[in-house]
């Protein structure tokens, strides 16, 4: 069975690339979207190098000139996906939305640099590097505008985990009272029982057009969005990458960006401090407009392995709580506590397990040295594909997929570490 994955996975990856750059699948998400072609990338590689690096290029054709980059590029126009680049209203081209996404570009480059003859790659990386320098600046500057340690984000979208119940409280306080009427095109593609409800849309909306009416002017979007929450997932998502983007400054001989990277990660490792929640034992948001602690444990919380942080005690905690994840929801690493009020098995990021998430909570498992609890989580990713098949997500407690088929991040995440073939990147 497990060639015929691998052969599947491919296939997916290869009717998902429109030219240049990868759709996370067709129909749900028709776009270029910023962390999917990152992931995407790492499967691509295991028989494709050059269209790998291929794929992290074209992201960067959206990289706005203050250093974002979009977690939306719009190629073309598809009238089946809402909200398209009228509602964004960014004037850029190509068009973009305009928030940005888990900056993971970093850290997958150094694993296909590591992964092939750095030689034949120099180049490129010395052309992207000044790109990535700028959108972890964008970062620390906008997203972090009071030294904090931490990074905020204005939109649920911009964490990648849209619906998280970490959320719940700061989006109470969005005016929706301005928000022209539209049609969701979402629910027409998958069960709607697997997507954010109708309130919650409206909330994401209403920040769009607040961002659009100050014409996304960054600092002012930092100091004025209702929405501003220290989110657990982007602040250790971008410490791993400072690391990586680190270690890329060295290998290139970039010493001028050494010094200021190294800030970044000081900063980081004090500000993450901010974040662990004692009284719950696990690494939580903060809303950083009203001050209050968000009391949800997620996915993101296991991240704290991934940016090197969270050992000795911390870590003991962090993997108690897995233990205790694994007797409610016994595939994979759930996207909320199964103990949550809000818990729900198969909406969104309200329970399903992401086999991206749960390959970075591994990896961070693997290099903290608890080899045994990072395989667990391979192995039942393992499973959720051969029981379900390249699904967007799964249901923890069933092993059901969720959302799109014939996902490319997926498909990528089985090829680059879940297959029992242990593929390797090529060149």
């Amino acid at each position: 069975m497990q060639p015929d994955l691998d052969a599947s996975a491919k296939a997916i990856l290869r009717q998902n690339d429109l030219g240049g750059y990868t759709i996370p699948t067709k129909g749900l998400y028709p776009y270029q979207w910023n962390w999917d072609s990152a992931f995407s990338a790492l499967g691509i590689a295991t028989y494709d190098m050059n269209r790998a690096w291929q794929e992290i290029e074209t992201l960067f054709e959206g990289q706005w000139i203050d250093g974002m980059v979009p977690h939306i590029v719009f190629r073309k126009n598809d009238p089946d996906y809402f909200p398209g680049p009228t509602v964004w209203g960014a004037s850029v081209s190509p068009p973009t939305s305009g928030i940005s996404q888990p900056p993971v570009v970093a850290t997958v480059l150094r694993a296909l640099w590591e992964g092939t003859d750095r030689s034949a790659y120099r180049q490129r990386l010395h052309r992207l590097f000044p790109k990535i320098m700028h959108w972890h600046r964008w970062f620390h500057t906008y997203r972090d505008p009071d030294d904090l340690g931490v990074i905020a984000t204005v939109h649920p979208w911009e964490t990648g985990r849209d619906n998280s119940a970490e959320w719940d409280q700061a989006l109470a306080a969005v005016d929706v009272s301005g928000i022209e009427a539209y049609e969701r095109r979402d629910t027409g593609h998958v069960d709607p029982s697997m997507r954010p409800h109708a309130i919650e849309y409206d909330r994401y909306l209403g920040l769009v057009k607040f961002c659009r009416d100050i014409n996304w002017d960054p600092e002012k979007v930092a100091r004025e969005c209702p929405f501003f929450v220290a989110d657990v997932g982007l602040t250790m998502i971008l410490l791993r990458a400072d690391r990586d983007l680190l270690w890329m400054a060295v290998e290139l001989g970039e010493h001028d960006a050494v010094a200021e990277i190294s800030g970044w990660i000081s900063a980081a490792e004090q500000g993450v401090t901010r974040l662990w929640n004692d009284d719950l034992g696990a690494y939580t948001a903060l809303d950083l407009r009203s001050g209050q602690r968000i009391d949800h444990i997620t996915s993101s919380t296991f991240l704290a392995w991934y940016a090197g942080v969270g050992n000795g005690e911390k870590g003991d905690r962090l993997l108690d709580h897995l233990e205790r994840f694994w007797t409610r929801a016994p595939y994979g690493v759930p996207s909320l506590d199964p103990d949550d009020a809000r818990f729900d098995s198969i909406r969104y990021w309200l329970g399903p397990v992401w086999l991206v998430v749960n390959y970075m909570i591994a990896c961070g498992l693997f290099e903290q040295g608890q080899q045994d609890v990072g395989e667990r989580i391979r192995m039942n990713s393992r499973e959720l594909v051969k029981r379900a098949g390249f699904y967007e997500s799964f249901c923890p407690v069933t092993g059901k997929g969720c959302g799109g088929g014939d996902f490319s991040w997926s498909a990528a995440m089985w090829l680059a570490w879940a297959t029992p073939g242990g593929l390797k990147a090529v060149a």
